[in-house]
């Protein structure tokens, strides 16, 4: 288990760190957390003969999580080393709690970077739409970008093939093929297991009831700032993008999450001029279609309602029907994308009238910023206040 608990930034006014305390819940680590310290004891061993336990790493938002080992194998004349971590989801109702991660390293010649690989457990991707190639490891991107950081560190101090390591990092996750049965990775076309997951390789504990009440903080702490302008976010690389575009300060940001609906009928009650929502196009498509909680055990992305969106928006029947049958919400905007068919402004505009329709006539100016897995801005709304909503538009 961690050695450590997520630390937030210290500043308790308002933001994200503000209402993980409010909640009261204890964070955990992703999966990619746990790969990521697996694997940098395995090298370590592989290169030292020694296993560090616990092993530290350092996340992307600076927080330094130690780690004990559940498992340390280095098999005779270190041509492999095996290292294992136990996952602690904290509070989080995760699946993968308790599940041991292991990961298994095996030098390669210089000049080979780093070879994932999926070992028992992990998923293998077989359908296109996801941010990782069909064939590919389910390892998703931002955790294979952690594990490289930290074994480039372990190959520069314990003397490896240069400034990058040379290896094969396999990950496996005991039982994991068997967990993954109760995750959305089948449907999704990852077979054999999980995926390796995380952005900030914490996990953030939802209970309802906890973040809803935090969010109504949030705005109560921004209102009270003066701040005429507050963002809503679904996670930590939305947030990012609604700075870097309004400047906002760190009490006008509310890690809204899946709550969509919570943060629309508070400021409902209690309103600011502007509100600009930000978040993955996926997740703001089930906004645009009328969805006010976008958890995936809660809603899913229509893609029929992307493919009428596709049409509005100039698409010919061939390519509705080719996004009706897409495999993700990305699938399908990929496709609309090399069409030249706007679908993210389609679905911000979406998304916005229907936050409009919800705000029912509250003093509230509205923008909508759509976002890829890489923070990318794949759509856009310009801000709409009362009054503007377009005719149709669903009245909540």
């Amino acid at each position: 288990m961690a050695e450590a608990q997520p630390q937030g930034t210290g500043k308790a006014a308002g933001g994200r760190s503000a209402q993980l305390a409010h909640t009261g819940l204890r964070p955990g680590w992703t999966t990619g957390a746990c790969a990521t310290a697996a694997s940098t004891a395995a090298y370590t061993a592989l290169l030292t003969g020694e296993f560090p336990d616990p092993v530290t790493i350092t996340l992307p938002k600076g927080q330094t999580p130690s780690f004990a080992l559940a498992v340390e194998e280095l098999a005779p004349g270190r041509t492999t080393a095996r290292a294992g971590v136990v996952k602690d989801a904290g509070d989080d109702p995760d699946v993968t709690h308790g599940a041991l991660v292991r990961a298994t390293v095996r030098a390669l010649p210089a000049g080979s970077g780093v070879v994932f690989k999926a070992g028992p457990g992990v998923g293998t991707v077989t359908r296109p739409g996801l941010p990782l190639d069909v064939g590919e490891p389910a390892i998703n991107p931002v955790p294979r970008q952690l594990m490289r950081e930290h074994l480039a560190e372990v190959a520069a101090r314990h003397g490896g093939t240069g400034a990058t390591a040379d290896v094969e990092v396999e990950i496996s996750v005991d039982h994991g093929e068997e967990i993954a049965r109760s995750t959305w990775n089948p449907r999704l076309g990852i077979l054999g297991g999980l995926s390796i997951l995380g952005t900030t390789g914490i996990v953030v504990p939802y209970s309802c009831s906890a973040w809803i009440d935090s969010i109504r903080r949030g705005v109560d702490v921004a209102r009270a700032a003066g701040r005429r302008h507050v963002a809503g976010c679904t996670g930590s690389t939305s947030e990012k993008v609604a700075v870097a575009l309004h400047h906002l300060p760190e009490d006008a940001l509310l890690d809204m999450g899946d709550f969509a609906g919570a943060v629309l009928k508070y400021i409902r009650r209690h309103p600011v001029e502007r509100l600009t929502i930000c978040g993955g196009f996926a997740k703001l498509s089930k906004l645009a279609a009328g969805h006010l909680d976008l958890h995936s055990a809660r809603s899913q992305v229509d893609k029929g309602f992307l493919a009428e969106l596709a049409r509005r928006g100039g698409a010919d029947e061939a390519l509705a029907g080719a996004v009706a049958e897409a495999n993700t919400g990305l699938a399908a905007l990929q496709l609309c994308t090399a069409a030249g068919v706007p679908l993210g402004d389609l679905v911000a505009a979406t998304a916005r009238d229907e936050s409009l329709a919800v705000l029912r006539g509250a003093p509230v100016a509205v923008d909508v910023i759509c976002i890829d897995r890489a923070g990318m801005v794949v759509g856009r709304a310009e801000p709409r206040g009362p009054g503007e909503v377009r005719q149709g538009s669903p009245q909540r």
